[in-house]
Parts: C-alpha cells; structure tokens; sequence
C-alpha cells in the first residue's frame, strides 16, 4: 500500500492535471468505480487506484485515502481512481457535435451526455474547456468513452468533412432550418456569453433557434440538449 504522497508514482501520476502532460504521456486520470467500469469496457484501463481492497480489481494498487485524496485533487474522500489511455480518434460520424470555446467544465459534460444519447456519434472540441480534464471527464458520466473525439478547428473540420452541413446554434434569432437536417451534419454550439464567432458563422450553412418566452437566454447544456433532441426527431419540435 502506498502512504506516501512522496511517492514517485503518485508524483508522476499527478502531473496527469495538466494537459502538457496527458499529452505527453497519451494518458488520463479518472475518479470513481462507474468511470473506471466504462473505461474497462472501453478497455482503456492502465492502473486502478483502491483504498482498499475489491473483487473486481484484485490487481490494483492500494493507496491510503489521503493519497488517494491528493493525487486527485478533490475535497471530498474518492475511493477509486485509474490511469487510462487516452481514447483515439477515428473518421467523424453522420451525427456531430461542435462545441466552440465553451468554458464551463460543467456544460461540456452534459453535452457529450446530451449527444450521447440523442444518437450523435462524434463530438468536435474547438477551443473549449479540456475536454480530458478530470472535471470533464467526472460530468460526462463514462458517455465519452462511447463517442468519438476530437480537438480540431472549424476551418479544418470543414475542410476535412466538406460534405456535412453545419448548422449553428442561434438563440433568439431567425433562423433558416425549418425541417429534420440530412445526414452527415454537424450541430456547432457557441459560448455561454458569447455565442459563435464571426469566423464560425460564415463557415455555416443553416441555423436553428429555439423560441423561449420570458427569458432571454438558455443554458447552453440546456439549449444545446432541446436542439440535439429537436433535430434528431422524425419532426423536428422547433420552429422558426
């Protein structure tokens, strides 16, 4: 058991917080049993950390609770953490999520879930929150281990998928898409505060609104979950 937080694999292992080394070392660093159960699945798993022993990881690494505490970085007592492989990308699919320069941990999460289950197959980071920090990774629930991900630009993504339409999201302004979009597309939603930038709204071809009464804005977790429902629907639920 390890007891130490001076310890050398502990040490190296928390340097996984920073991007600069998740890149470096093709490797991520999860928390709980429910994540480490979908990155199994996903045959992901390099090392399980436990406070104690369990059935199903006979192998793993046993860790006193406040190392385990420290190496994650968290307020509250976990009890399982791992170190995984860093999910490969492959071929974006017919059904895709961009996501550009949104910044809440948070909402990127609920997003992937969002898409998930709305039957998208390929989320597209674009200047977003780390979309492989342990914040991310906790909101997601394990959903991003079932998706394809990539860290791209509009511009390249263009360029590399010419045939999907892309469609942004424009809360509470005209938009041109009255009817289920043709498969490939790709549903590009903005920044909390900001929206879509210039350079991203030349790039689309349709946009799609959600018509809200009494408010003037939407969560865009929550705006960008209606809209990934709406649009994969026989009949679309909005309208202009």
């Amino acid at each position: 058991m390890i007891t130490s937080i001076q310890n050398a694999f502990i040490k190296t292992t928390k340097k996984l917080h920073m991007k600069k080394y998740r890149d470096q070392e093709d490797s991520l660093l999860i928390e709980g049993f429910h994540l480490i159960e979908e990155a199994e699945k996903a045959k992901l798993i390099k090392t399980i950390f436990l406070t104690k022993p369990h059935p199903d990881y006979p192998e793993a690494t046993l860790t006193s609770p406040h190392v385990l505490k420290h190496l994650l970085q968290v307020d509250h007592q976990p009890q399982a953490a791992a170190i995984i492989k860093k999910p490969k990308p492959d071929q974006a699919g017919k059904q895709v999520l961009i996501l550009e320069n949104i910044q809440d941990p948070g909402n990127v999460g609920t997003l992937i879930r969002s898409a998930l289950a709305f039957g998208f197959d390929t989320v597209v980071s674009i200047q977003s929150a780390d979309i492989y920090s342990l914040k991310v990774l906790r909101s997601t629930q394990g959903a991003i281990f079932k998706l394809n991900i990539h860290i791209s630009d509009i511009q390249t993504f263009k360029t590399q998928y010419p045939n999907h339409t892309l469609i942004g999201a424009h809360l509470g302004q005209k938009a041109s898409l009255t009817k289920r979009p043709v498969q490939p597309f790709a549903l590009v939603l903005g920044n909390e505060g900001q929206g879509l930038s210039k350079e991203t709204i030349a790039q689309l071809d349709d946009t799609i609104t959600i018509p809200i009464e009494n408010i003037d804005s939407l969560n865009v977790g929550v705006a960008g979950s209606i809209i990934m429902h709406a649009i994969t629907q026989t009949q679309p639920l909005l309208r202009d």
